[in-house]
């Protein structure tokens, strides 16, 4: 672990010096830490849909068009979704979803997936991926944004409010092991 700013480094393994790691960083903000792993679920931002999350490369590039100095590598490490389709248009993953406890079957390689809403973002995507710094009214000019650029195809009753982006996926679990290949094909069950 590094400090930003200074000179001061300490470096942990993490699994075997867990306890040492945990105390430094209670020292270094002032309040208890506990580091924790969950190697069965891990810890999603959605516990109800636990999938991976999927977005579309040209949806990536819109977004970095709407900010000065960022550039779609440091939105795509903002973002930080686990599945990037490419060859379709700025937020052609809004078909993904549909309204409440509805659920969209689709297909990628030989895998199914349920894709289940819009996801909520946090504060993570207003700062920079390396050192943290906010991006002046990032959360304002996104929100913007994302509601003129809301296709008219989208489910805009998941919409509460537009800080959301990527679509939040479950797996039904006959998917268990499965594995699917840069270059699979999306396909929507009908």
């Amino acid at each position: 672990m590094r400090v930003q700013e200074t000179d001061c480094v300490n470096v942990f393994h993490v699994e075997k010096e867990r306890e040492a790691v945990e105390c430094w960083l209670d020292e270094f903000f002032g309040f208890p830490v506990e580091v924790k792993q969950n190697l069965e679920t891990g810890f999603p931002d959605d516990t109800v849909s636990p999938g991976p999350t999927i977005i579309s490369t040209a949806t990536l590039e819109a977004i970095a068009s709407w900010y000065p100095g960022l550039d779609v590598e440091e939105v795509r490490s903002r973002f930080r979704s686990n599945i990037e389709i490419s060859g379709v248009p700025a937020f052609w993953e809004d078909r993904l979803f549909t309204e409440a406890e509805g659920t969209v079957n689709f297909q990628i390689g030989d895998v199914q997936f349920m894709g289940i809403n819009p996801c909520q973002r946090c504060v993570v995507i207003t700062r920079d991926s390396k050192t943290g710094v906010a991006y002046p009214n990032f959360q304002k000019t996104f929100v913007a944004q994302r509601r003129t650029s809301l296709p008219a195809w989208a489910e805009r009753t998941r919409f509460n409010h537009f800080y959301r982006l990527a679509i939040n996926t479950r797996l039904p679990v006959t998917e268990e092991g499965k594995t699917i290949c840069i270059g699979d094909e999306l396909r929507i069950d009908s």
